[in-house]
């Protein structure tokens, strides 16, 4: 999901930084993806009640069908084991913000409206139920509490902890209910079984750092967890970040009408994040180690469903751990937030190799998020199967690409076959075959299909106004629209809309029924991310983007990212005109962290040399914080200057013209209009 954000160490110079920072649009980035969820919500607008139309409600009864015939195993399987829940829905940071409400999902012990597709309303129903459970012999979990789940490994003298929850508040609140209810033991070990932040934000909420510098707690994570967890999100984080808020619905109140879940698990909660960093490195399949009485043996699945990714076999509990390589739903190839697209052949032969090596052996299989399942031959089906499923999307998108067919022809016609999307777990709830066959396409073939129209298209705005002049004017694709809205066509529809909106974005008309079409193909939407996204294209059609508070960062995220990685941000965000006109040379020492760096701006472009000086270049000795404050802060450097904070040998007017060729970002930029 995203990079971690947690503990103001750093005190009140951080707050100032960090504030005055989001005020420039600078360290939204290291945000990423969950950036935009952690700090409170804004006043959500009210959502427009729109009926759902006779199309939708004809094609939800289909699937109601489908759902009425559902054998219940999983709900079964959700429900096995329950010990308890808290007895205050609500949990709070210490300023009394709400980070989670247990109660906001109460809404989905009804049947399934019309506003919603009842097998996405079925697999929210089991995906939110929450509280502590008894998986097997000394394994719990607590589920519920966040989009992922945490679970417990009793290892005699105390707990092993795998995947902390995404935030601190959260993950206190899990520990809390363990202790009430199983007893009150330390926490000997820490497992991070991947580099996304829900698996890892909330461990300062379970552990400090002291107990880990001292050795009584370890962090154990795959190889690369670092730099993977630090950089995923800084480069591209802005347009991350506000793409995020549409697949997770953060702007929509929640509601049969509005966000009922990512799909995945419930939504994100929005406390604190932290990271402490690995104390131990699991760098090969087959390694083990032994904590307390427990021993562990990882497999190492790098490029699946993240960069550094691992599962945990219990041998001798006969307990299978599959972090977030099989779930309940088929998974992301490529989020709608986007990333970089994910290997689903690779993702097939890593569960080949866990079906070979720990199916036959395990008893009870749990993960990172969804529900567990019970009994061999049940586990062995499972990963079987959803194997089987990622590999289907991967042969069959590549066999018809080299037919000729490009990604969004291959998305038309691809389908499992029955054999496989009979199962409730391979169902598009947060991956869909539609977006990750073009996935498929794209990682072999990029984004150009090989026709000539396609390879220098107008963009967006003036094609929108072409295409509407050559269809008659406004009114006429409006009424177009209207009429195969009517006909229950809404994707045409949104098409036309689409242009109209874009050749004129005060065209209210095309606003509000284009709206509405995405409201009618958020109703029908199986996945709990299409869900998100239309509704949100259609309050923001309605009222505008909502004005998200940006983030503060967490200090440990500043710790962890390496100094090259924060002057490869500041390079993407160089105004070109004004690096044109003006090239230099500055050598940057870094007095606190021992580092020195030759920052060159030529030809338009900012290159960074870790451990070069160049002799006649002026030099500016600072520490570390001054080049976060000067660079992405908006601090001009004559402040710090005239603190002796920044210190300048040699031409004193370099650096800073260097800091003001760094441009602002808005991150609230709109999506569904120009």
């Amino acid at each position: 999901m995203a990079v971690a954000r947690g503990r103001f160490l750093l005190g009140l110079l951080v707050g100032v930084v960090l504030a005055s920072a989001v005020a420039a649009g600078g360290l939204w980035a290291f945000g990423g993806v969950i950036a935009p969820m952690l700090f409170g919500k804004p006043k959500l607008p009210e959502m427009t009640k729109v009926a759902a139309s006779a199309a939708s409600r004809q094609q939800l009864a289909e699937m109601q069908k489908l759902v009425d015939a559902d054998d219940r195993v999983d709900f079964d399987f959700a429900e096995r084991g329950f010990i308890a829940t808290r007895s205050d829905p609500v949990i709070r940071n210490a300023q009394g913000g709400v980070v989670w409400d247990l109660s906001s999902y109460d809404f989905l012990a009804a049947k399934a409206p019309d506003t919603a597709n009842p097998s996405l309303w079925r697999q929210a129903q089991i995906v939110t139920k929450h509280g502590l459970f008894k998986v097997a012999d000394g394994i719990y979990q607590v589920r519920g509490f966040d989009v992922s789940t945490v679970s417990f490994v009793d290892a005699g003298a105390g707990w092993i902890v795998l995947d902390p929850l995404t935030s601190t508040e959260v993950a206190k609140a899990a520990l809390d209910l363990v202790d009430e209810k199983l007893g009150k033991k330390p926490i000997l070990a820490v497992i991070h079984s991947h580099s996304h932040v829900d698996h890892y934000g909330g461990v300062a909420g379970i552990t400090t750092r002291d107990e880990v510098a001292s050795g009584k707690v370890q962090i154990v994570a795959p190889q690369g967890f670092l730099e993977h967890a630090v950089a995923e999100n800084i480069i591209a984080g802005p347009a991350m970040g506000r793409r995020a808020v549409f697949q997770f619905g953060y702007t929509l109140p929640r509601g049969p009408a509005g966000e009922m879940t990512s799909g995945l698990g419930p939504g994100i909660s929005k406390g604190t994040m932290s990271m402490l960093p690995p104390s131990q490195l699991i760098t090969k399949t087959g390694q083990e180690i032994t904590v307390g009485n427990t021993r562990m043996v990882f497999q190492l699945t790098p490029g699946t469903e993240a960069p550094a990714e691992m599962n945990v076999f219990f041998p001798d509990r006969h307990a299978l751990f599959m972090a977030e390589n099989a779930n309940l739903t088929m998974h992301n190839l490529l989020p709608a937030r986007g990333a970089l697209v994910r290997d689903a052949k690779a993702w097939a032969d890593y569960l080949t190799q866990s079906i070979r090596l720990y199916a036959g052996q395990s008893d009870v299989m749990f993960a990172a998020h969804g529900i567990p399942r019970f009994g061999r031959d049940e586990i062995g089906a499972f990963l079987t199967s959803h194997r089987d499923a990622y590999k289907y999307l991967h042969d069959q998108s590549v066999r018809l690409m080299n037919a000729g067919l490009t990604g969004i022809e291959i998305a038309e016609v691809l389908e499992l076959p029955e054999v496989l999307s009979k199962h409730w777990y391979n169902r598009g709830y947060y991956g869909t075959m539609s977006h990750n066959s073009k996935a498929v396409y794209q990682r072999y073939m990029g984004w150009y299909d090989a026709n000539p129209a396609n390879l220098h298209a107008l963009p967006p705005e003036p094609a929108a106004k072409l295409y509407v002049e050559a269809m008659g004017g406004a009114d006429a694709v409006v009424e177009r629209a209207r009429k195969a809205s009517d006909a229950g066509e809404y994707r045409w529809a949104a098409m036309l809309l689409n242009h109209a909106v874009f050749a004129d974005p005060q065209n209210q008309k095309a606003r509000d029924l284009l709206a509405d079409v995405y409201s009618q193909l958020a109703y029908q939407a199986e996945a709990g991310t299409w869900r998100n996204i239309y509704l949100t294209g259609a309050q923001e059609l309605r009222t505008g983007a909502v004005r998200l508070p940006p983030p503060p960062l967490s200090p440990d995220v500043l710790s962890s990212t390496p100094t090259s990685m924060l002057l490869d941000f500041a390079a993407v965000r160089i105004n070109p005109e004004r690096a044109l006109a003006h090239p230099l040379k500055v050598n940057v020492v870094l007095t606190d962290t021992d580092e020195r760096h030759l920052l060159s701006i030529e030809n338009g472009v900012l290159i960074h040399e870790e451990g070069v000086t160049e002799a006649g270049a002026p030099t500016v000795r600072m520490k570390r914080m001054d080049l976060l404050m000067t660079l992405f802060a908006g601090v001009p450097v004559s402040v710090r200057s005239a603190s002796g904070a920044i210190q300048t040998e040699g031409d004193d007017t370099a650096y800073p013209a260097l800091a003001a060729m760094i441009d602002p970002i808005d991150t609230n930029f709109p999506v569904v209009t120009p």
